[in-house]
């Protein structure tokens, strides 16, 4: 079940929200879909899920479109909150599996699991208003998921989640996608996006201006990190050939250079001045390529 995004356009009146996109992701894969505010991420998830129209082009899903016919099959976690507050957890959550076609006795059964493998068994009959933010993500992320869909879509799904609950929660979505789902997220977190996604798109101004696997992005690149950490001043390499910035960092620092050759020149180069700890290099991360993208097409 590939979802395909054909030549889609999104306006709204004079404004250009997506910009003749066309992506492809594959069936149970784990795709990371990046970019900065108003870059069009949840406009575009919202004409996956059939609740906005695209102006132009099509999305498929095992080649037709998703609305209510095939709802059933799919999850989706917004980034607002979409919890009714004033009711308690238990009661909305098996509300809205029956509303995706889930027995009673078998979404109470499934909403236990998921209480008891995220802490919270005690906040089953909790109003969601008496929850903290990142409670209140942890249920909204159950009833995103609860009814066992085929194609899920997690916009910020880390939102309020302090560290303990973001390992709770990327091991979740790990099985889920294991099981055979086809998980699509968006997240500010691009060590996130690292650690999960095999593919991903950056969008910026309703286009892509990356798309592809992540291992292939990083290569293609170009530029890697050189982490360097001596007991001798080394702030000087800023303005050592092919050396593109400099980072000071508490034991030590780290330069974007242009090339694995630059590396070998900078190490005939502090050879001999003192000790050296670490030298070492590396690829450069999901970051520093979404800043320098996204940041160069601003010029």
């Amino acid at each position: 079940m590939t979802l395909h995004i054909n030549q889609v356009t999104k306006r709204f009146g004079g404004h250009l929200a997506v910009d003749k996109l066309s992506l492809t992701i594959p069936e149970k894969s784990m795709f990371g879909f990046l970019g900065a505010n108003g870059a069009g991420k949840t406009t575009t998830f919202r004409m996956m899920l059939g609740l906005l129209d695209a102006s132009e082009g099509k999305i498929t899903w095992n080649g037709q479109s998703i609305g209510y016919h095939n709802s059933n099959n799919v999850g989706y976690l917004p980034e607002e909150r979409g919890l009714y507050p004033k009711m308690k957890v238990k009661n909305q959550i098996i509300y809205l599996a029956r509303l995706r076609g889930m027995d009673k006795k078998e979404a109470e059964k499934e909403l236990i699991y998921w209480l008891d493998r995220f802490k919270v068994p005690e906040y089953e009959n909790k109003r969601v208003e008496e929850l903290s933010k990142g409670n209140q993500q942890k249920i909204q992320f159950i009833a995103a998921i609860l009814h066992k869909p085929e194609l899920i879509i997690l916009d910020e799904p880390f939102s309020g989640l302090d560290p303990v609950n973001v390992e709770l929660l990327k091991d979740a979505v790990r099985d889920i996608q294991q099981r055979g789902a086809t998980i699509i997220f968006s997240s500010h977190r691009m060590e996130h996006v690292e650690e999960l996604c095999e593919s991903l798109c950056i969008i910026h101004k309703g286009k892509p201006i990356v798309d592809g696997g992540l291992r292939e992005i990083k290569r293609s690149f170009g530029k890697k990190n050189l982490l360097i950490d001596a007991d001798f001043d080394l702030t000087y390499l800023h303005s050592f050939p092919d050396v593109v910035k400099m980072k000071k960092r508490m034991d030590g620092v780290e330069l974007q250079i242009k090339n694995e050759e630059v590396s070998q020149a900078i190490l005939r180069e502090i050879s001999g001045k003192g000790f050296i700890r670490q030298f070492s290099l590396e690829e450069p991360s999901l970051n520093d390529i979404f800043i320098e993208k996204v940041g160069a097409s601003f010029e």
